[in-house]
Parts: structure tokens; sequence; C-alpha cells
């Protein structure tokens, strides 16, 4: 099974199974010098961990990160990183009747269609604990980037039909509630629109917004290496994406030009600035300096227990309830699955920019 290595110059390899022993990462091209350690990994993993509340599958596991090589007191030594989390709680038994029929809005009948043989358990290299090696590359991403000050804010923007009011935005409220929302007000009636889903034996989708801020500009190549297209490649690599947007995104297919367009102006001290946003950060693909912001939307979560129609291996029609344990929605663990994306995408391309002029080559090996 190939296509598990993400990035160019600073690379992650995913590995591991939703019921296998253990699921981990190797992170390759990650300079020396960073401080490092367990807990700096620790604190992202957090964020994605199961059965924190009512809202996420009640499946409890510590996800308690183990780095393997690549540190050295306190500080990356420019090897390999290699990272990994211990399943301890999975209940294959729960899984056991699946082997034999496709489960609606999962990847069941693709894996059978493609390899002749799937591991069933939890969904394998499908399940969404395949991103803790994601998150764990993720963190080193976003410590590399902030020592430029980069800086990330994600969040839950909606679930379901509920969706943050903009003017009652407010940062600090998002690790204040379980579904990582910027308005105390609607992660109220989101809970609720939840709790109504999940008497109905159902799930919800929603969307998760990522604004980067304090950008470099110039990241990003004007044809095929696009910043836009990586960033949209990565955050579709993500299972249950089905939306990606930057800046407008859909929005601008209704606008004119003379809406779309973000006016430029000098700053007093001679800086040229956007007085809007609706690029979202980037032009022509290339970064504009300006924040950028990510708008990602995923699908309700497919495992619920309301009874559902399908076929089994041998194409008979029949109804199947799912057991097992499984989050009725998936956009507040997945944040920060989607901030990892975004900071492994940028520090990709930050390494891809440092040979874009001769004058970063002079400066890097000639400065004293």
């Amino acid at each position: 099974m190939s296509g598990s290595t993400f990035g160019r110059y600073f690379t992650i390899t995913t590995w591991g199974e939703s019921h296998g022993k253990a699921l981990g990462v190797v992170v390759d091209g990650c300079p020396a010098g960073i401080p490092l350690c367990e807990e700096d990994i620790q604190k992202f993993l957090d964020r994605r961990k199961p059965g924190q509340s009512r809202f996420s599958t009640p499946r409890k596991e510590e996800d308690l990160v183990e780095i393997l090589s690549g540190v050295f007191e306190g500080r990356t030594t420019g090897a390999p990183i290699s990272m990994m989390v211990h399943n301890k709680t999975q209940r294959s038994a729960d899984y056991s009747e699946i082997a034999s029929y496709y489960r609606p809005g999962h990847a069941d009948y693709t894996f059978d269609l493609k390899y002749g043989f799937r591991d069933y358990r939890g969904g394998g290299r499908s399940s969404a604990r395949e991103t803790i090696g994601r998150v764990a590359a993720g963190a080193i991403a976003v410590k590399l980037l902030s020592e430029l000050g980069i800086s990330f804010l994600t969040y839950v923007r909606s679930i379901g039909p509920v969706e943050i009011d903009d003017a009652a935005f407010d940062p600090a409220v998002i690790s204040e509630n379980p579904l990582n929302m910027p308005d105390a007000a609607a992660a109220e009636r989101a809970a609720a629109y939840l709790d109504e889903c999940r008497e109905a034996s159902d799930s919800s989708g929603g969307m998760v917004e990522c604004r980067v801020q304090h950008m470099i500009a110039g990241l990003g190549d004007p044809v095929f290496e696009k910043l836009s297209a990586n960033l949209a490649k990565a955050i579709f690599s993500i299972g249950a994406v089905k939306s990606f947007e930057i800046g407008d995104g859909i929005t601008v297919s209704t606008l004119k030009g003379s809406q779309n367009n973000d006016p430029f102006y000098s700053d007093d001290v001679g800086h040229i600035q956007k007085k809007t946003n609706h690029s979202g950060g980037t032009l022509g693909g290339i970064s504009d300096g300006s924040d950028l912001l990510l708008r990602v939307g995923f699908k309700p979560t497919p495992s619920i227990f309301a009874p559902q129609q399908t076929v089994n291996q041998s194409g008979e029609n029949i109804e199947v309830q799912i057991k097992g344990r499984h989050d009725p929605v998936i956009v507040p663990r997945a944040a920060v699955v989607v901030e990892a994306m975004a900071a492994l995408t940028i520090t990709d391309a930050l390494f891809a920019n440092m040979h874009a002029q001769m004058s970063s080559l002079k400066k890097f090996y000639t400065a004293k």
C-alpha cells in the first residue's frame, strides 16, 4: 500500500491501524536544534483524544506519545524523528460482524475493490486513528513555524445548521466548550442539536476554520506547486473531508470583480498591505503575507446506530445496525488535524522556497 508519505522536503510517513498494536509517524527533514519533548507533542494529541465528552467516541485511549529517535538532550538532532502511540482499548470483536458486508459511507467497498482484502477492525488504515501520526508530526511543524512568528487559530465554525456569529467571536471560548466553538451561545445550540441527533441514533457534519496568522509572503509556486493547491491536497487527504475553501471560497462565484478584489495600500512605514482579504492570503497560488483563511467541511460520521440498507460480499441486499464506539460528530476532534496538515504544508513550502532566489543562497552560504 503506497501513499503514506507526505511532503517533499519536510516529509512524514504515518503507519499503523486502528486496532493494531500501535500507530505512529516518522518525520524526516526536520532541522537540528529545535527544542522538543514529548509534552510538546502530547498537547496536540490531547486535542484529538477520544472519550473527552459525550460528543466523542467513548473509546478511552490515553494516546500517550513516545519519541523513539531524532531527539537528544531535549533538541532535535536532524535525524528522522520517530514517534509512536500504543493502542490499548481496541475491541476488535465489536467489528467482526462487518467483515461480511459493506458499511454505508465507509471505505469497506472500495478497499475490497482495490486490494481484494481489508482490515475490518475499525477501518484499518482508513480509520480516523491514522491521524495520530499526522497530529504528532504537525506539532513539530507548528513549533518550527512559531520560531518564525507564524501562529494558528483553529476552531469549529459550524455543526449541522448551527453556525457561529462572527460578531460574538471570542478565541478564549474555544477551549471552554467541548465543541471548540469561539461563540458560547452557538456552542450551546450545537450541543442541543447533537443531543437530538444522538437520541435519533444519527450523526452530524460540520465545518472547521483555520486562521494562519503572521504568514510569510512568497510561499508556493505559480503552477503545479501552488500553496493553495498543496493545502487542498493536504486537507482533502483527511478522512471525511468533503469541501475545502480559501478566503471567501465558494462565495466568490456569486461576486463581481469589484467586490472580490482586495485593494492594496502602503502603510505609514511603506509596507504594502491589503485592505481586505477575500483571497484568503494567496494570490496566484503564492502567499501574500496576509492571514491564510482555510475552511473545511466534514461529512457526518457514517457509523450511526440506526438501521441502514447495504449489501454483503455475496451481493445480497441486507439491513444492518452498526455496533461499536463512534463519534456522533467528528469536527471538534478534527480541528487539530486540519491545523496539523496546514502546518506541514506551510513548512514544506518554506523549505522549498529557500532556493527561490540566488540572493538567498548567497546570504546563507557566505554569511559570517
